[in-house]
């Protein structure tokens, strides 16, 4: 799956609790744990999304670049 223009990665900080599911998943190693927050570097992220189902907190999305609050990323 290509990147997704105009769409960002957002880990939700109150939700991500570290479990790091999500980051054993990711293709491109673009998630990191840093304490209880997984984050994410946006421009190596694939947008390929095989970590927003492992999530049991639903923690990660894709959302639209105007309307996020890039919450948990390394732009």
């Amino acid at each position: 799956m290509p990147r997704q223009s105009a769409t960002v990665f957002v880990v939700d900080e109150d939700r991500c609790f570290g479990c790091a599911a999500c980051v054993a998943l990711c293709p491109v190693n673009a998630l990191v744990l840093e304490g209880l927050l997984v984050i994410v570097d946006e421009p190596s992220c694939t947008h390929c999304e095989h970590c927003i189902p492992a999530c049991p907190v639903h923690a990660l999305s894709l959302e639209d670049e105007e309307k996020a609050i890039p919450l948990g990323v390394l732009a």
